[in-house]
C-alpha cells in the first residue's frame, strides 16, 4: 500500500524523484507506470498493472458510454507512459506538467494503489476549499471509519 506525503522537487527537465517510502512498492509492481490526470490538476502515477486493470474494466464498457469517452480523452491527452530511472525520478509529461503547475515544491502522496503528485500551493489551497462536512463524516462513518 502507498501511504503518506512527501515534498519533493520538480526539476528544469520535468522530472520528480519518487521518495524511498514509496520507490520500492512501486518497483514491486514493475518498470514502467502510466503518469495521467483526468482533470490536469495533478498528475497520477499508476503502476502499468493498475493502469491495465482500470483499461480492462473501461473495454467493457459499449464505446458510444460517454463517461468513458470523456475519461479515455482527458487519460490520454494527459497521459504517457514512463520508467524510473537509475535515480528513482519519472518525468512528468509535459502538456500535464504545464497545465498542473508541476515546477518547484511538490506534494507526493499515496493513495493506496497509486501516487498522485501535486503542485505545493495548488494542494494547500485545494485542501482550504474542501473542507470535509458533515456528509463525509456521515460517510466516514457508514464505512466504518
Amino acid at each position: 500500500m502507498l501511504r503518506g506525503n512527501y515534498l519533493a522537487t520538480v526539476d528544469e527537465k520535468g522530472r520528480v524523484k519518487i521518495p524511498a517510502d514509496f520507490l520500492g512498492p512501486l518497483r514491486r509492481m514493475g518498470a514502467k507506470f502510466y503518469v495521467t490526470s483526468t482533470a490536469g490538476d495533478r498528475a497520477q502515477v499508476y503502476p502499468m498493472k493498475v493502469w491495465e486493470g482500470i483499461e480492462k474494466k473501461l473495454a467493457k464498457l459499449s464505446s458510444h458510454n460517454r463517461a468513458k469517452q470523456k475519461f479515455l480523452a482527458r487519460a490520454n491527452y494527459f497521459g504517457q507512459v514512463v520508467e524510473v530511472d537509475g535515480q528513482g525520478r519519472i518525468l512528468i509529461p509535459p502538456v500535464l506538467r504545464e497545465s498542473a503547475e508541476m515546477k518547484g515544491e511538490v506534494d507526493i502522496q499515496g493513495h493506496l494503489t497509486y501516487l498522485e503528485i501535486w503542485n505545493h500551493t495548488r494542494f494547500l489551497d485545494q485542501l482550504n476549499r474542501n473542507p470535509i462536512t458533515a456528509e463525509d463524516e456521515k460517510a466516514f462513518d457508514e464505512l466504518g471509519i
